[in-house]
């Protein structure tokens, strides 16, 4: 009897051992496993941490259980434990809490860009909510990723602006191409004559247009917007033109404005005035006075100038368009010795020294 006992012992102790053996090997591989599975957590907290992405969770009364990172411009630890309507102030979250009860009754998941003010301002947040389910498919609160996208709802934005603004420019712009190509026609003896002109007055725009593109349309400086105008006229082997005048920056419809006048004046110069003959000489000085303009171009040593009959195209830019446009006062005097132009811009007009 003894005997048999013992052997039943010895049985049980075999299999006791074995037991333990097998739980050995088992825990040992569970903390394997846990181990592996905190060091992918660590990482996955890494990469939310660098990124601008928010994972966080709700139990059923929507109070914050976990958070990967600071949300509405509140440390971790500020919000655990609270809701929404005890951090945000009243209806500042109203969108976003009724997205998540939605969420908790329907059992659906749910996504929306939501505006939220914190510490920093108005803050546009994309959402997108996921009931919490346990192991038996109830719910049990909600899982929620949130992405800051500020920076992009401000970039379509400005873009809606820009779009816009250049609808708007596009408009005026077809409107002086329109009736730069009316008074040309009007003006021209030819079609040749008219496709010279009208080219020629395109570029000028062109140019103008340059500048003020180069300096993302904020405005341009007057001494590169004369630079451009008389650039054809500048390579000679005499030197002609002499331009002299303070840093000044044109707001963009005078420059434009200006830029055309300017063109007509050359043109005008060239063929014309003080630089048809080798030794004349065109001078453009401007100066400040009470932050406003005031621009001579003076023609010296050309042909004589006689008075003119009819007014043409060139003299109605410079005239008529500018007084018009820019609210300028202008004098455009034949003097036998040479054209003067005396033109005062408004410091309306004006943007800034440069």
């Amino acid at each position: 009897m003894a005997h048999d006992l013992s052997e039943a012992a010895e049985r049980d102790l075999a299999h006791l051992r074995q037991e333990c053996q097998r739980l050995e090997a088992l825990v040992g591989a569970q903390g394997w496993e846990l181990s592996l599975l905190r060091a992918r957590f660590a990482r996955y907290e890494t990469a939310l941490r660098g990124s601008q992405v928010t994972v966080y969770t709700h139990d059923r009364d929507l109070r914050y259980t976990s958070l990967s990172n600071p949300l509405l411009g509140r440390a971790i630890d500020d919000l655990l434990g609270r809701t929404d309507e005890e951090i945000l102030p009243p209806d500042g979250g109203a969108a976003m809490v009724a997205l998540k009860r939605e969420a908790l009754a329907s059992g659906q998941p749910t996504r929306a860009e939501v505006m939220l003010e914190d510490k920093s301002g108005p803050r546009w947040h994309d959402l997108h909510i996921e009931p919490l389910r346990n192991d038996a498919g109830d719910i049990v609160g909600l899982t929620c990723a949130s992405v800051d996208v500020t920076e992009r709802k401000e970039g379509e934005a400005h873009l809606r602006l820009l779009m816009r603004e250049l609808t708007h420019r596009s408009k005026n712009l077809l409107a002086v191409i329109q009736a730069m190509a009316r008074q040309t026609a009007r003006h021209a003896g030819s079609i040749d004559g008219f496709l010279d002109r009208f080219s020629a007055r395109l570029q000028a725009l062109a140019a103008s247009h340059d500048l003020l593109v180069r300096e993302s349309w904020h405005g341009a400086s007057l001494r590169e917007l004369i630079e451009s105008q008389l650039a054809a006229y500048t390579g000679r082997s005499v030197e002609q033109i002499s331009i002299d005048g303070p840093a000044v920056a044109l707001k963009p419809e005078a420059a434009q404005n200006l830029g055309l006048a300017l063109h007509e004046l050359a043109v005008n110069a060239a063929k014309f005035g003080a630089l048809s003959q080798p030794y004349g000489r065109v001078s453009v000085t401007w100066l400040l006075r009470d932050n406003a303009l005031a621009l001579n171009w003076r023609e010296q040593f050309g042909p004589k100038v006689k008075p003119r009959r009819k007014r043409g195209f060139g003299s109605m830019v410079i005239e008529r368009n500018l007084a018009r446009a820019l609210d300028a006062q202008v004098d455009l005097a034949f003097d036998p010795d040479g054209l003067r132009c005396h033109v005062a811009i408004p410091a309306s007009q004006i943007l800034a020294a440069r």
